[in-house]
């Protein structure tokens, strides 16, 4: 089929090849950054390769792989890839992988923040300013001058390991309340100082990390943000400041594109996820006294959205109207029609999570037929996988499924 037809003229072809900052892409789809749950101490397991494998192979432009710590306090669970020496072996492997089947990789790094989990880390969660976290059940310290200088250093010297590593580009996690997205929010960002207060104070650390990570890898490797819209709370980050902070970061010559998203991971996590909340399944996993609080009042925090495709184009529009910059269409983008439509509304890229997670080959699948749906059906069990794996719980993959006892990739 001649997928051309699918394009107003001056439109481009969402799967024909493109460019990204230095790094050429076989198409404009890429796999959003869903934790993976399949790293383990640290460092990569033979699981994790598959996995991205599979979606490399499916015939997406580039795979993401999430989410990597710049800092063993930053991570939300032990297990998570962290970035040091140790792990460069099993990173090398994998994106040597995923360039057999034609794809590129990349690898979003970031500081997880008030949403880290300290029990497991065995350190303090950092926040902007001092916060209870009601999943962990324990207070964020303030960061202070010198954790946010050691961080901003921790996020150059990961870029600089993606590199030798093998990456195509680096995604810096500046949304959901992760630690860089915490300090745009004035519901999280109370301080007093240089990096709280004005707009250009919250967006301060930020755009120190973002030109730090630029610094670090020159136009080696690509380098994407992914930036709030809109946090989903009241007293948060929302559109009117989030154009201002792009505009900033693009007058800042910093990135190559933004990923656009919303949501809160430490005070809306179901924002993003437009779609059922699996409450039962949420409780299912929790350790107590979590599981019972879920259980009770989990519909006051887990809150459902309706689902429609390309469900963040309105906000994204806006600031698509306002910056020059490449941006990267997320959200409810799971066939033909949302893929072109993000074309015609001025996207260079397209972004897919759960689509690709229930078919990991789905865009192979609408390049031989522009007609073929999405199956997924936006119930979001997807969501509480990962503890074990991430999958589309309604695919029966078990035999791809040995995380808990893979062996971590060392050398």
């Amino acid at each position: 089929m001649n997928q051309t037809a699918h394009q107003a003229p001056g439109n481009p072809d969402v799967l024909a090849p493109a460019q990204l900052g230095p790094v050429s892409l076989r198409n404009r789809t890429i796999k959003a950054a869903t934790y993976e749950g399949l790293s383990r101490e640290g460092l990569v397991t033979q699981e994790l390769i598959d996995f991205h494998v599979r979606h490399a192979a499916g015939g997406v432009g580039m795979t993401t792989v999430a989410y990597c710590a710049v800092a063993p306090e930053g991570r939300t669970g032990a297990h998570q890839i962290l970035w040091r020496p140790a792990a460069l072996p099993g990173l090398r492997k994998l994106t040597e992988a995923v360039h057999a089947e034609g794809a590129a990789v990349c690898a979003q790094i970031g500081h997880a923040g008030p949403v880290a989990n300290p029990k497991s880390n065995g350190a303090p969660a950092l926040s902007p300013s001092r916060h209870f976290h009601k999943t962990t059940l324990s207070f964020a310290r303030e960061a202070t001058r010198g954790d946010l200088k050691r961080i901003v250093r921790n996020h150059a010297e990961a870029a600089t390991m993606a590199v030798e590593a093998g990456f195509d580009a680096v995604e810096i996690h500046l949304g959901h309340n992760y630690l860089a997205s915490s300090f745009l929010s004035p519901r999280v960002n109370h301080r007093k100082d240089e990096y709280g207060g004005s707009l250009d104070n919250r967006a301060r650390f930020p755009r120190e990390i973002a030109r730090a990570v630029r610094a670090a890898v020159g136009k080696r490797i690509a380098v994407i943000a992914k930036l709030n819209m809109d946090d989903g709370v009241p007293g948060g980050f929302w559109l009117d400041e989030a154009i201002p902070v792009a505009r900033r970061l693009e007058s800042d010559g910093s990135l190559d594109a933004v990923e656009l998203t919303v949501g809160s991971s430490l005070l809306n996590p179901m924002y993003l996820f437009r779609g059922d909340a699996p409450l039962r399944e949420f409780a299912q996993v929790m350790p107590q006294p979590v599981k019972t609080g879920v259980k009770l009042v989990g519909n006051r925090v887990l809150h459902s959205y309706p689902y429609e495709d390309a469900y963040l184009l309105e906000q994204a529009r806006q600031v698509r109207a306002a910056v020059e910059m490449p941006l990267i269409l997320l959200g409810g983008i799971i066939n033909r029609q949302t893929m072109d439509l993000a074309m015609r509304e001025g996207f260079q890229f397209v972004a897919m999570g759960r689509a690709l997670l229930r078919e990991p080959d789905l865009v192979n699948r609408i390049e031989a037929d522009a007609a073929t749906p999405s199956l997924c059906i936006h119930c979001n069990k997807c969501m509480v996988s990962f503890h074990g794996g991430i999958r589309c719980v309604l695919v029966d993959d078990s035999g791809d499924r040995a995380a808990g006892g893979a062996t971590p990739i060392t050398g």
